[in-house]
């Protein structure tokens, strides 16, 4: 029986330009269109926009919003008091372990929006409403919401031009409302490439009318999840189900920078200061890999043992070579540990590194 997919507004547009459609977190998604290697380079170079409408958007409000969202995150909310500012963080069990990653936007005075995983939306839904009181009303405005991910290093000039001479950019993970082609919208400087870029956020019936006045302009590439991926992983972004899930921990994953020392009332905070005092037996680290392209699951080795498998791995369009995140245990997770992985019936030299695995990109050369 085949499993029943959604379609994002955007579905037809890809059609018509010819994407490759595969099935993604329950989802009919864009895996490419001329190809993932010039839709990275592009995204790199110039602008490539994507369609993430597919992901999960929940508002919250209330006077009580603050203090309910700061015990169910891992990050510290208070870094987002001022209006229009924006956090990445992750939500964990009482075990610690990652539910998922989210980006939560402080959007008024009393009022959060957080925008979860495709894949987890119900899962993520139902455990933040099951963790609030009754004084915090909670929305999901996923099926009413357009999101497109506008990337690379000229993606701001693209959006002036749409936004007329009073635009100013919102600062990076900060949101601001904006008119775009007389669409009103909301602008998060925020993404998942490693470039600068924003992330625009609309009613879902005026989705398409963004998506064709950004392909009006001729230095602007439509993006698949092919490109998404190769760019996110190239900065050493996780993916969550590939770099972490359930079974997983912040301090294992490295992601300790989002559980602030000092926040000690949040789900999971004891599980997590355990593994972090008595240091996290498994570590994800980066890999570089002399030839072939490493992917999810394929065994990486020291000294003939299996020590671990890929977590994501891909062919980096911008360094010419495979890269790859896996768990290795974590006395082999210094900078320079020599590995190998198993690309087929090949044995492969990799070498652990610390990501980001690409430098230099409009972000590290263009800081805000």
């Amino acid at each position: 029986m085949t499993e029943d997919l959604l379609s994002t507004p955007l579905y037809q547009e890809h059609l018509a330009l010819g994407a490759r459609i595969v099935p993604f977190a329950g989802w009919e998604m864009p895996v490419q269109y001329a190809g993932i290697i010039e839709e990275h380079k592009a995204v790199r170079a110039s602008v490539g926009i994507f369609d993430v409408c597919h992901m999960a958007e929940f508002r919250f409000f209330g006077f009580d919003a603050f203090e309910a969202l700061q015990k169910i995150i891992t990050n510290d909310l208070g870094k987002i008091a001022e209006i229009g500012s924006a956090l990445y963080t992750v939500m964990c069990d009482e075990d610690g372990g990652i539910i998922d990653d989210l980006i939560v936007y402080h959007t008024g005075d009393i009022e959060y929006l957080v925008i979860a995983n495709a894949a987890n939306r119900q899962t993520d839904w139902d455990w933040i409403t099951s963790h609030l009181p009754e004084s915090v009303e909670s929305v999901d405005e996923s099926d009413r919401t357009g999101l497109i991910a506008v990337q690379g290093p000229r993606a701001l000039e693209v959006i002036a031009s749409l936004a007329g001479d009073d635009f100013e950019p919102p600062a990076r993970f900060h949101i601001a409302e904006a008119v775009l082609a007389d669409v009103p919208v909301l602008i998060a400087r925020t993404g998942y490439t490693g470039e600068d870029g924003v992330e625009i956020l609309c009613h879902i019936d005026r989705a398409v009318a963004i998506w064709r006045v950004l392909l009006s302009f001729a230095e602007v590439t439509p993006c698949g999840l092919g490109a998404r991926d190769t760019l996110r992983l190239e900065m050493g972004y996780p993916l969550y189900g590939s770099d972490m899930d359930r079974g997983v921990d912040p301090i294992s994953a490295g992601l300790g920078w989002v559980v602030p020392k000092a926040k000690t009332d949040f789900i999971g905070a004891e599980a997590i200061a355990r593994i972090r005092e008595a240091g996290p037996q498994r570590k994800l680290v980066g890999l570089e890999v002399s030839e072939g392209v490493p992917r999810h699951g394929y065994p990486v080795l020291h000294d003939g043992t299996e020590v671990g498998k890929v977590a994501s791995g891909t062919y980096s369009p911008t360094l010419e070579h495979g890269i790859a995140t896996a768990y290795v245990p974590a006395e082999l997770s210094a900078p320079g540990t020599e590995l190998v992985i198993a690309i087929r019936r090949k044995q492969v030299a990799a070498t652990v590194v610390r990501p980001p695995f690409v430098k230099q990109t409009s972000l590290s050369v263009r800081p805000s």
